[in-house]
Parts: structure tokens; sequence; C-alpha cells
């Protein structure tokens, strides 16, 4: 049970070293967002503003925060989205699901920064994403391989 139903924004340049619960802190400057966790247990949560993290939505009133905010390397495991300033519960995750998607964002940042994504001997390897449309269309008409 999320202790914490609501999250006001505070645009800061520094985060603060000290967070109050309730607060949502901005960073601008450096991208990034901090929060006390809302299921009260006090620990610090941040959030990265980058194309394979988090994105930042300021409505001129409220802020959200895509996507959910999933704290499963703190002891309380607690899974929540940040919307419009409410904090909505999210449903629990496995052990599994988060191995799952922290595999998906490995390869998410590999592929977006031009790297190759390290696989483990023990995960199967994800298949290469297919050239979109335009990348073939134009490989069909230049003759050049995508």
């Amino acid at each position: 049970m999320m202790r914490t139903k609501r999250l006001d924004h505070r645009f800061v340049e520094h985060i603060p070293e000290r967070l109050e619960a309730g607060i949502l802190y901005v960073s601008m400057e450096y991208a990034t967002s901090a929060h006390s966790c809302c299921c009260g247990c006090g620990e610090e949560v941040v959030a990265p503003f980058t194309p394979t993290d988090w994105k930042m939505t300021f409505d001129g009133e409220t802020i959200s925060l895509r996507p959910s905010i999933g704290n499963w390397t703190l002891k309380c495991r607690s899974h929540y989205v940040i919307d419009r300033g409410k904090v909505i519960e999210a449903g629990p995750w496995s052990d599994e699901q988060v191995e799952a998607e922290r595999r998906r964002d490995r390869v998410a940042k590999a592929r977006f920064y031009g790297q190759s994504p390290k696989v483990e001997p023990s995960q199967p390897a994800l298949p290469k994403a297919k050239p979109g449309f335009w990348r073939r269309l134009w490989s069909r008409i230049s003759g050049k391989p995508y």
C-alpha cells in the first residue's frame, strides 16, 4: 500500500541532500528527478530522463513520469506510476519479470547508443530488429543493402 498518494513537484537545479516526502524534485539542468519512495520506506528514488529511461511530462500544473517506477533493488520492491502528480500503485513483479525487463532495457540502451547488446550465456539471443519501411524501400530504390 502506498503511503504517499500524491507528489507535488519542485523544479530545482540540484537535488537536495534530504528529500521531503511527497515532493518530486525535478532538475532540468541534470535531466533527472528524485523523490522519497512512495511506499513510505524513506529510500531515495532517482529517475533520469533519457531516451532509454524515463520521460517526464509537465502540463503546466502537474508532472507525469513514464514508464512506471519499479523499485526492484529496494527492500520494499514498490511499484507505482506517477500520473499528473497522483501516485497509482501498480502490481508486484516476479523476479523473472524484473530480469526480463532488465534484459530489454540493456538491449534498448545498446541499440540506442550503437553498441551490440551483451548476451549472457544463460539468456537466449534477442532477434535483431527488422529495418523500418522507409529503410527497406530506400534499399530497394538505391540498390544498397540495409
